[in-house]
């Protein structure tokens, strides 16, 4: 595995329509490949608006399967064409009545690793997902790709820490946040959290936020997304809080066992001390 990745991903404007904001991705994908890329993180429910902001059964038209439906077909072929590992969040059919907040993260030959399924779903106003989501089965998983260990946490998860640590005890070197986060308090959160799981877990944080105001409700996406390294630093410039935005960042993986020597913070965990914090 190499030592530093070149790594990216991309905060997108919602389009229209599925077929436009897939084309969208692949050039946005092909670009990042052309400037050394190895993998590459979309927003969350990426092929689709964020169209949680209103409860209505019209909106379960969105959902697919997973890995047999077009969108992952299509990401598929994307990873093939660039050699690049490719994070993919959609809304998951899987069987009558049984929807999920998703990412596939698939290799750089084009090979469906696994999917990761959102934990935490939230329910409040413009952020209505117990209507649409169950809550994800799939655990924790780490996928041993291309590039390295890479794990998957998705927006409303980020405010619970247990997932994030579930990640680096698995061997996570990078974990790809998609999220759908709109102006107000999160924004103070939104760079605050993430830069706190990388420093606690010891690994590097793709942060990915939708940006813009969307067709289905008035919520302005406010992007920002990043990439954060394991002391807690963005890796570079953080991106536009307005404008559709492709980040591609050095990651240099040789930093985590680096921090971890420095920071025992696996070393002095006390498991053995934590049991309560699982009751209910």
């Amino acid at each position: 595995m190499p030592d530093v990745v070149r790594a990216a991903l991309v905060q997108a404007t919602w389009t229209g329509d599925t077929e436009s904001m897939l084309a969208k991705h692949e050039k946005h994908a092909h670009e990042a490949a052309r400037q050394g890329a190895r993998i590459i993180g979309f927003q969350e429910v990426f092929n689709a608006p964020y169209f949680c902001q209103v409860q209505d059964p019209e909106h379960y038209r969105w959902a697919e399967p997973v890995p047999d439906g077009p969108t992952t077909r299509r990401m598929s072929e994307l990873a093939r064409e660039t050699g690049m590992v490719v994070v993919s969040p959609v809304f998951e059919v899987d069987g009558s009545g049984f929807y999920y907040n998703t990412a596939a993260v698939i290799d750089a030959d084009g090979t469906v690793l696994g999917t990761y399924r959102k934990h935490h779903i939230p329910q409040l106003p413009g952020f209505w997902e117990k209507y649409y989501f169950r809550p994800g089965n799939l655990g924790w998983p780490v996928f041993e790709t291309a590039v390295g260990k890479v794990g998957v946490y998705i927006c409303y998860d980020r405010h619970f820490p247990e997932g994030w640590r579930a990640l680096g005890l698995a061997g996570a070197q990078i974990v790809y946040n998609p999220s759908a986060t709109s102006r107000g308090l999160s924004a103070h959160l939104w760079q605050l959290e993430q830069p706190a799981a990388a420093v606690a877990n010891e690994y590097f944080v793709a942060a990915i936020n939708r940006v813009g105001t969307e067709s289905y409700g008035d919520n302005d996406f406010y992007g920002t997304s990043y990439f954060v390294d394991p002391r807690g630093r963005f890796v570079g410039d953080t991106a536009s809080d307005e404008k559709e935005e492709l980040l591609v960042r050095d990651l240099d993986l040789g930093m985590i066992d680096e921090v971890r020597q420095q920071w025992a913070f696996y070393r002095d965990r006390r498991p053995d001390a934590y049991e309560g914090l699982v009751r209910p």
